[in-house]
């Protein structure tokens, strides 16, 4: 495959859910990879299973190192070493409910963290970047499918750390057009690497629904919450459009080129969903078929600053960057139940339990 003529690419939070994939697919892409982690919601086992899923001689390519964005030292370490063609920053909290409780721990995780890597990124002439976005700076969309050029809002102390992001990239770039700044909105990813090896290991009880579902599936948890079943929909649960973690790592590759290839980029955005929603319930029942379990339901009221329905519009993505999800919700349960499965207790090997 390797169309990338031995360009280094720094992964921030590569040992993270989406990071692992991403690094997995440039890695088999001919990219060479550097992460750096401060397992905050990571653990060391993740990179060993990169490794793993890659083979020895891909696993040259991918340098590891244990730092974090806060600590200016740890990235002028990295950048003074190697040089890098462009950053993919993953790095960052996603809880939206303990940002609600801690905002403070997420304005310094996400923004002071992020402020310092364009600091040291200047300073080393690293000027390209694909950043982690989200869906959740539509905040409760007026109309949907949500699209790129939507008037922006946030709903939670999460949310804004990803608008105020969005907006320092555009004015970073203004001010210096040599700048190239990808923004990723993600929707909802789910699903797992097909090997098993890789996949969704949150810490305390899951924020998300699947891994929710997943650890009761294999019986870490007695049921599952959900909250809201009087929502103007089709079955009373909200919507979301969920999509692949394999698709999601993929769109990075192809925003990765677009940064490499196009003159004058600027600083844009662009959606990685499916552009349809799928509902909690229809998702409960999908997870059922692939796991042969039951899945016990706790009907919740709803949460506050949840929103009916929110899917994307991924036409920009297609027209721009030449990239479309390829998995639907079956092979999104197959994946995650096969990471399931495997790994019950996620990366903590079983002789932990």
């Amino acid at each position: 495959m390797g169309s990338s003529n031995n360009q280094t690419i720094l992964v921030t939070g590569g040992a993270g859910f989406i990071g692992t994939h991403t690094v997995v697919q440039l890695l088999n892409d001919g990219y060479n990879v550097s992460i750096i982690d401060n397992f905050d919601n990571s653990v060391m086992e993740a990179v060993i299973r990169i490794r793993e899923v890659v083979g020895p001689q891909l696993s040259n390519n991918l340098e590891f190192t244990q730092g974090d964005l806060r600590n200016k030292d740890d990235l002028e370490n990295l950048f003074s070493k190697t040089k890098f063609d462009a950053v993919i920053h993953f790095a960052g909290l996603k809880a939206v409910g303990e940002s609600v409780a801690n905002p403070r721990r997420y304005f310094d995780f996400n923004l002071i963290g992020t402020i310092n890597l364009y600091q040291v990124m200047a300073k080393y002439n690293c000027k390209k970047m694909v950043f982690s976005s989200s869906a959740t700076v539509y905040g409760q969309p007026e109309t949907i499918p949500c699209v790129e050029d939507f008037k922006l809002q946030a709903m939670n102390p999460y949310g804004r750390t990803k608008l105020f992001l969005e907006e320092i990239a555009r004015d970073i770039q203004k001010a210096e057009p040599e700048w190239k700044i990808i923004l990723l909105r993600y929707f909802n990813p789910v699903g797992a690497h097909e090997s098993g090896k890789l996949g969704e290991d949150p810490r305390g009880i899951p924020n998300n629904l699947m891994p929710y579902i997943q650890q009761v599936a294999v019986g870490r948890l007695p049921e599952l919450n959900v909250y809201g079943h009087d929502y103007p929909t089709k079955d009373g649960s909200a919507i979301r459009d969920y999509i692949h973690v394999m698709d999601l790592a993929d769109g990075h590759i192809a925003a990765l080129r677009k940064l490499f290839t196009t003159e004058n980029l600027g600083c844009t955005a662009y959606n990685l969903g499916t552009g349809h929603g799928t509902s909690v319930f229809e998702m409960v029942t999908a997870f059922e078929k692939a796991s042969g379990k039951k899945i016990p339901i706790k009907l919740c009221p709803r949460r506050p600053g949840d929103a009916t329905e929110v899917y994307a519009s991924t036409e920009k993505a297609e027209k721009e960057l030449g990239w479309k999800a390829k998995y639907g919700v079956e092979e999104m349960c197959r994946d995650q139940w096969n990471w399931a499965k495997n790994n019950p207790w996620g990366y903590k090997r079983k002789s932990l339990e």
